[in-house]
This record gives C-alpha cells, sequence and structure tokens, in this order.
C-alpha cells in the first residue's frame, strides 16, 4: 500500500531571504541569483530580494545587470544605504574610483554602521592620494571593530528601517551582557521611533550617568524631553550641547523648538534669523520663521518667510501649504502657475504633492473657482488617505468601552477622588468648530491663560494602555477601575505640574485639545473642579471644514468623507454618554450661536467658569497673545459670518458626506 507524501511546508518569503543569504555566503550566486529572479516574479518591489540579485550579478561579473537592478530599487526604496553600498562595489569592478567613493559615502551617510562601505573607502581615499580622507575612514572602521557586532548588526538595520530586528538582537544582547551604552543608545533611538518615550527616556539618562561626554545621546536627550512637552529639562541639556558647538544648527533647532514650546515665540525667531545668516539658501529655517511669526501675528513678515522658503526650494510644498493656511494670504497668477507646475514634476516627493494639492484647493476657492478647488482637495485628501493606516473601529471601540466602564454608578463611587484644584479649562470637541475662538475669548480674561493643545491628557492615557497596546482590545479604559482615589489624585497633580511651564501666574489656564473629549471621564476623575466646554458646530460646516484643511499631525480622520462623518456621529454617542452620565459636567457651546450672540455666549462661558464678565472677552480679537492653530488669523479679526455656509458652495460633491452623517445633521443641537 502506497503512501501520499505530505506536501511540504510552505515557507514565508523571510524565510526564502535567509536562505538566499545563506547560498551567497557559501558563494553560490549563481543558485541564489536563480531564486531570486523566481521570487520577483512574485514579489517584484521587495527590497531583500532586488538587492540579493543585484548582488549575486556583480558577483558573477554582470555588473551592467547589477546596477539596472540597483537602478530598480533606488527608484522604490532611495534611502535604502545597502544599495548604494552595491552600486560602490560595482563601480569599484568598473575601476570607477570616483563613482564608487560617491556612491559609498552615500552610503555611510545614510548609515554609519556598514564596515564594508568605510573599509573600501578607506583603500579608495588611498588609492587617489587623499591621506586626510583615508583616514577618517579609517577612523570609522575601528570604531565600528571596537563595538561588539551584535551593536554594529543592529545600528545597521536600525538605520535602515529594520525596527523590530533592531530591536531584538540589541535587547538580547543587554540582556545577556548588561549595561553598554552604544546599546542602551540605540534601544533608546529604537524607542524614539516607536513613541516609547518614557523607556528612551530613562535609557538616555542612564547612558549619560555612565558616559557624561557623549554629546550624541545627549542630543538624543533633549530631543526626547522636546517630545515629552519637558521644555525646561530640555534646556539644560541643549545649553550644554551648545557650549560644545554654539553654531551646530541641530543643536541650535532643538533650541529653538524648545523655546517654541516654552511660547517664548521672539526667542525662536531670533535663533531662525541667526541660523539663516550662516545658512541663507536654507528651506527649512524660513518656513520654522515663518510659523512662529504667523504665532505672533505678525503675519507680513510670516509671508516673506514663507516665500523665502518657496523661492529656496521650488517644490517645497509645505511653504506653500502655509501661505495658503494663513487663510487671508491670495495667491497670485504666477504662483498658482508654479505650483500646478510642480504637482507634475516627475520627481516631487508625496509630502510635497499633497501640500501643494491642499494649498492649490485653497487658492482656487479664494477665486471662486469651486469644481477645480474641488478637485484639488479631493486629490490632496485621497493622497493622504493612502498613505494613512487609520482605523475608524479603533475610535469606535474606544467610545463603546468607555460607556461600558464609566457608567454613573462608577462615578457615584469615586465622588470626591482626584485633585480638587479648579485652574483647567478644557475646550474640546472636533478640530475646526470654534474651539480656537473660544479659548481666545477666555485667555481675553485678566484671570485666564491661553496656552495651546496640550498633550498632557494623552500621555497620561498612553501611560495607562501600556506599551505595544492591543488596539482591538485596549487596556483602557478597562484600567480605570484598577485606579485608587490616590492614584487619580496623583494623576491630576502631574497634569497640573507638567502644565506649569506654559502659565504666567493667572489662577485659570485653558488646554484646547480638541481630542480631550474622548477622556472626560479620565479628567473628571483626577481633575473634579476643573471646567469642561464642548465647543460643537454644524456638522456640515465642521467636516467640509476638516476635509479641506492639512493638518501637521494627528487628525487622520479628516481625509475622507466617510471617515469624518463616522469620527463625527461617534463624537455625538460619546458626548451624549458623558451628558446622561455627569449631567451638568459640560457646557456646551454651539460655534453658530456664538456668532449670533456674541455677548450672551460670552456670559454664559464665563459663568460656566465662576468669572465675573469682562468687556477685552467680547472684544477678543485685540487680545495679543500667541496663536497655533490654523485658526490664528481669523481669532485676530471681529466676529464674522463668513465661514458658517462656506460648504454650500461644494453641496454638489458634498452628497456623499450628508448621507453619511444622517440624523447627526439634527441631532448635534441636542
Amino acid at each position: 500500500m502506497s503512501v501520499a507524501a505530505e506536501p511540504a511546508p510552505a515557507i514565508s518569503l523571510e524565510q526564502e531571504v535567509g536562505r538566499l543569504r545563506h547560498l551567497q555566503q557559501e558563494g553560490a550566486h549563481a543558485a541564489a541569483l536563480a531564486r531570486a529572479e523566481a521570487e520577483l516574479a512574485r514579489f517584484p518591489e521587495n527590497r531583500d530580494l532586488l538587492l540579493i540579485a543585484a548582488t549575486s550579478l556583480r558577483h558573477l561579473r554582470r555588473v551592467d545587470e547589477a546596477l539596472a537592478v540597483l537602478a530598480r530599487l533606488e527608484a522604490l526604496q532611495p534611502r535604502f544605504s545597502r544599495l548604494h553600498q552595491e552600486r560602490g562595489l560595482c563601480l569599484v569592478q568598473l575601476k570607477d574610483a570616483r563613482g564608487a567613493i560617491a556612491a559609498l559615502l552615500q552610503a555611510v551617510n545614510l548609515n554609519p554602521a556598514l564596515p564594508a562601505s568605510w573599509s573600501m573607502l578607506e583603500r579608495l581615499y588611498g588609492m587617489v592620494g587623499e591621506r586626510a580622507d583615508a583616514q577618517t575612514a579609517a577612523e570609522h572602521v575601528a570604531t565600528l571593530k571596537a563595538l561588539p557586532g551584535e551593536v554594529v548588526a543592529a545600528t545597521s538595520l536600525f538605520s535602515d528601517g529594520d525596527l523590530a530586528p533592531a530591536e531584538q538582537i540589541v535587547r538580547a544582547y543587554l540582556l545577556r551582557e548588561g549595561d553598554q551604552v552604544e546599546a542602551m543608545r540605540l534601544l533608546a533611538r529604537i524607542g524614539l521611533a516607536h513613541d516609547v518615550l518614557d523607556e528612551a527616556e530613562i535609557l538616555l539618562r542612564a547612558v549619560l550617568e555612565r558616559a557624561p561626554a557623549y554629546t550624541a545621546a545627549r542630543y538624543d536627550f533633549a530631543q526626547t524631553l522636546i517630545k515629552r512637552q519637558k521644555y525646561a529639562e530640555a534646556n539644560v541639556e541643549i545649553a550644554a550641547l551648545l557650549a560644545v558647538g554654539p553654531a551646530n544648527p541641530d543643536y541650535l533647532t532643538l533650541a529653538a523648538t524648545s523655546a517654541v514650546g516654552l511660547g517664548q515665540h521672539e526667542r525662536a525667531i531670533a535663533i531662525y534669523r541667526d541660523m539663516l545668516r550662516d545658512a541663507p539658501t536654507s528651506w527649512d529655517v524660513p518656513l520654522w520663521l515663518g510659523h512662529a511669526l504667523k504665532t505672533l501675528g505678525r503675519v507680513p513678515e510670516a509671508i516673506e518667510a514663507y516665500r523665502a522658503a518657496a523661492r529656496a526650494r521650488p517644490d517645497f510644498g509645505d511653504a506653500y501649504w502655509s501661505l495658503a493656511n494663513l487663510k487671508t494670504y491670495r495667491f497670485d497668477d504666477d504662483e498658482i502657475a508654479r505650483m500646478r507646475a510642480e504637482t507634475d514634476s516627475p520627481g516631487i516627493g508625496a509630502e510635497d504633492q499633497v501640500h501643494l494639492c491642499f494649498a492649490l484647493g485653497k487658492a482656487l476657492e479664494d477665486r471662486g473657482e469651486i469644481a477645480a478647488s474641488w478637485a484639488w482637495y479631493a486629490r490632496g485628501n485621497g493622497l493622504r488617505r493612502a498613505a494613512s493606516r487609520y482605523r475608524p473601529e479603533i475610535q469606535e471601540t474606544n467610545t463603546r468601552l468607555q460607556r461600558e466602564v464609566c457608567t454613573a454608578e462608577f462615578f457615584r463611587m469615586r465622588r470626591g477622588w482626584g485633585n480638587p484644584r479648579p485652574d483647567p479649562i478644557f475646550v474640546l470637541g472636533l478640530p475646526r468648530s470654534g474651539s480656537t475662538l473660544l479659548e481666545q475669548i477666555l485667555a481675553s480674561h485678566s484671570q485666564v491663560e491661553g496656552t495651546q493643545e496640550l498633550s498632557d491628557v494623552q500621555r497620561i492615557v498612553l501611560d495607562l494602555q501600556g506599551r505595544d497596546p492591543d488596539l482591538d482590545s485596549p487596556r483602557y479604559p478597562a484600567a480605570l477601575t484598577d485606579l485608587t482615589a490616590e492614584d487619580f489624585r496623583r494623576l491630576g497633580e502631574t497634569y497640573l505640574a507638567d502644565t506649569q511651564v506654559y502659565r504666567t501666574g493667572r489662577a485659570f489656564f485653558v488646554d484646547k485639545m480638541p481630542n480631550n473629549f474622548r477622556h472626560i471621564g479620565l479628567i473628571h476623575l483626577m481633575l473634579p473642579n476643573a471646567k469642561i466646554i464642548d465647543a460643537r458646530r454644524d456638522p456640515m460646516s465642521c467636516c467640509f471644514s476638516n476635509l479641506k484643511q492639512l493638518f501637521a499631525q494627528g487628525q487622520e480622520f479628516t481625509y475622507s468623507e466617510g471617515d469624518i462623518a463616522r469620527y463625527y456621529r461617534t463624537y455625538l454617542d460619546l458626548m451624549d454618554h458623558w451628558d446622561a452620565v455627569l449631567p451638568g459636567r459640560v457646557l456646551r457651546v454651539l460655534h453658530e450661536d456664538v456668532i449670533d450672540d456674541l455677548e450672551g455666549n460670552v456670559r454664559r462661558v464665563l459663568d460656566h467658569c465662576g468669572l465675573p464678565f469682562e468687556r477685552p472677552c467680547v472684544e477678543f480679537h485685540k487680545t495679543a497673545r500667541s496663536v497655533r492653530t490654523p485658526s490664528s488669523e481669523q481669532v485676530r479679526q471681529p466676529i464674522f459670518r463668513d465661514g458658517l455656509d462656506q460648504w454650500r458652495a461644494y453641496e454638489p460633491w458634498l452628497g456623499p458626506l450628508k448621507d453619511a452623517l444622517g440624523d447627526a445633521l439634527t441631532r448635534y443641537r441636542s
């Protein structure tokens, strides 16, 4: 009786790549090439397969074919360091020393942990008689040889964006060998890339305790502190860096970024102007300068800075979008023609194209060319949504869990918990809902500090979720049930301590992070006497305003009609829940009501906050302060109705949005 042989288990592409590399190590390049080409028929854009094919072709002396494969790879992943290293080795075979040097330098600039590239550079520089450069390359070779092999391998993987295998190697090394500063720094940098900022901060503190003169680690540490909005601490580290390199542009950029974070915009402007004197052809520094000037309301200077950025790099989409995002700027014919031309440029980057699409949408909207304007907005939204990993189900799961966990009984049993200080006023809701206007009104009061969109509540939520959260079954908000009265008191203290850096002595301050509406339960438990205001706007006006807004970061739900409609409906559902379980806790302010009756709604907001009426709150546009949101120029003008019905000009294209909103079109006023 014959028994049929069981089929061999299928192997993964990753396993096949490993087998091909093993063949190459044994010198079986013809076999490796044949199998790589077979796999490329199925996976024609796979980075590792293309590199294996090129390497085997070089070993088989088919260098022209290898260079052609590398050209394919470069079109897909131009920042992959090993393709440039392989190109350099191909050019060595062709006896093109200068070309090889250029390619290898490109490789090590992208990835300094390439021993083969440095060794070849040492030889090539020696051949062409450039002794100083040969010595520099030799020093890099020696540095890499002095490091553990695992750390070099992990650093190389990290530099090419292979974070998971890099982390696996370096964690295993540290567990086995204990503290090693370069390995610890690398693990911290991986944490930074994953936004695991608390671990990165701990690791880098430990590195600097062991190696206080390690400047690169101090730079990473300052970056981490800035990302954690610990600007005062970051300034200490930045001062130490500037003492070593007072003209270093990276250190100066950190100093300016920290100054902006602390609201010290004049200091940031001075730093940027100093940087431009040393690098007058820079394109990024003028952009940053423009942002700081815009924040202070110095619009003509901001316009000139943004134009300088566009002149320095004509395809710099962010420069054009920053002009459009002033809301009051009007593009001329030549600028519109340049933007159109750049969007068709074959070498334009994805981010630049998205920025130009939104800028053209705004430019043509201002001219009344509505159909063309919508086409550009739709193109920009489509590009951004295609590159996004946004999943609306995650927000809907959060809403469901908040309703299950944060019940009226849950809050009744925790009455009186938290820190009793009444300092914060949370203004929340959706972006583009009138929250900046409410903040400007409140910040015009003598007792209220206007700050910015603070991420402190989100940071607390991230801590409660833990590392590597399961987004489909998260620990938060269920984790709230495990916290004690003392835990919530400490969370309130932490929030107040961390936000103190934005304050100048007034009794109250505004935190206008819109997404905080998801965390009203947490806010109530840790700060029971804080005031909460829900800034709400007609759903068609609000959603359309979001669809034509390109955000610097976050707010990934705003790039399609379906996503923004689902998000708006989820927002209504959750706010209805908070109203039911915490009655009277949240004041709802409709943007349209503020426009129709400014003084009446100003009095209503101030009454909710326990503040006496002050006339400057009605004359909010006269208040001089920094404003960092897209509405910065609008809130420096008297109240106006122009924006309320802008969506109606686009109504022929907004049917899908209206259908997706459904009953939200009427129930938003409830």
